[in-house]
């Protein structure tokens, strides 16, 4: 059976999102990504392997090594689905503290 994943069941996982912020800064091997986990390798290969098949990661091959580095376009379509949701949130909370200063107590 052939699971097709998408971006938001990549990011869903708390490991995978600490992935692409240490590789938001720049590229790194697998290893480099790895040594950063208390976590068993081949996990942590699992968990880039989801994320490019996503292509939330590319690679690049360098000699012998291969380098990972994030997809900002991929990126991009995720905070573009989450934006209308961080207005909303902003909007929300700027009535609350609209509110909370016409209730707040006079010295």
């Amino acid at each position: 059976m052939n699971l097709r994943r998408d971006v938001f069941q990549a990011i869903a996982d708390p490991t995978r999102r600490a992935i692409l912020l240490l590789v938001a800064s720049q590229s790194m091997t697998a290893g480099t990504i790895a040594s950063n986990f208390n976590t068993a390798r081949p996990t942590i290969s699992k968990h880039l392997q989801i994320l490019t098949q996503c292509q939330l990661l590319e690679q690049e091959q360098k000699g012998r090594e291969v380098h990972y580095y994030i997809n900002a376009e991929k990126m991009k379509e995720v905070a573009d689905f989450i934006e209308p949701f961080r207005k909303m949130w902003d909007e929300r909370f700027n009535k609350l503290e609209t509110i909370m200063k016409e209730f707040k107590p006079k010295l």
